[in-house]
């Protein structure tokens, strides 16, 4: 859906992007991560057809963006970091603005609003002014602005800043819904606990630079990362779970981090063979810290990028 070959981006006295390559596949949610000034804004603006390469090539499905932003905007969504918001207009009237800017019809716009509008959970608010919704209803509010027109692909640039708890996992379970209903998205953060719960792939971006060339998958559908802790320790845990088959990644007396299928069946047959061995499982649980471990993993190979 997405592909970026050779990029280089420069401003008057900067080169923020040097020889940027990746590719993003067709519904994914995949984060872009890295340290502040790392060049991920720039990605964006150029993947949004704002910005005009220096050289290289960016194809938002098939298209170029050089060649046709117009019709790359029909197709894409984007979110900046800093969006504005008409706070006197209602929520309808602020989708129905947001729809015509893209070249829906008059008769369409309509649909076209409550179908947003309901796909951000914002149907009970259209009556209300956009400068009376809290932090995360006016996110929200952005969003639909930016999903109007049903695009394609859908770039957020810092979506959960500013959010509380709450409304940051209705914003995961959000985007979670979008890429289910058909979107491709690319979500830039500096925050990793802000992308654990939805991003399967990260594209790592410092000092302009994609750090190890590619993106780097972080979580599967059919696989997931567990945690197995141990009441007593035994020093053949490792051992014992590789003899079984098990993709073990990291092991010690007490611990033991797996890759294992999701299957509930096949993870409670693995809890009764470690009992029947004589282990003493104290935890067996889900490890939240894939993208947190994959992007240091990535950064130490680079040399502390």
């Amino acid at each position: 859906m997405i592909e970026v070959r050779d990029l280089v981006y420069e401003y008057p006295t900067k080169r923020a992007l040097e020889g940027v390559s990746l590719s993003v596949a067709a519904q994914t949610i995949t984060a872009l991560v890295g340290p502040n000034g790392a060049g991920k804004t720039t990605l964006l603006r150029c993947l949004a057809a704002l910005e005009s390469p220096y050289t290289g090539a960016v194809m938002i499905d098939g298209l170029d963006t050089r060649e046709a932003p117009r019709q790359i905007h029909e197709r894409l969504g984007y979110l900046p970091d800093f969006y504005g918001l008409y706070d006197e207009l209602m929520v309808r009237r602020c989708l129905t603005y947001a729809a015509r800017s893209h070249g829906i019809a008059p008769a369409l716009a309509g649909p076209a609003v409550e179908r947003a509008a309901k796909r951000v959970g914002l149907l009970d608010r259209l009556e209300s002014k956009a400068g009376e919704l809290s932090r995360g209803l006016r996110q929200r509010l952005a969003i639909a602005q930016s999903i109007v027109h049903e695009p394609k692909v859908l770039l957020l640039d810092e979506p959960a800043a500013g959010l509380d708890p709450q409304a940051r996992r209705d914003l995961s379970a959000l985007l979670v819904a979008l890429r289910e209903g058909g979107m491709t998205l690319v979500v830039s953060s500096h925050i990793l606990a802000e992308l654990e719960d939805y991003c399967s792939e990260m594209i790592i971006i410092d000092n302009g630079r994609v750090v190890g060339g590619k993106p780097i998958k972080v979580r599967e559908v059919e696989r997931a990362r567990y945690l197995i802790e141990l009441a007593t320790a035994r020093s053949d845990l490792g051992d014992f779970l590789k003899g079984a088959g098990i993709d073990v990644l990291e092991a010690d007396e007490h611990h033991a981090l797996i890759h294992f299928t999701a299957n509930p069946g096949a993870r409670a047959k693995l809890i009764r063979d470690l009992v029947t061995a004589g282990f003493e499982v104290a935890s067996f649980g889900g490890s939240s810290k894939a993208l947190e471990d994959a992007y240091f993993k990535e950064v130490h190979k680079e040399g502390g990028a």
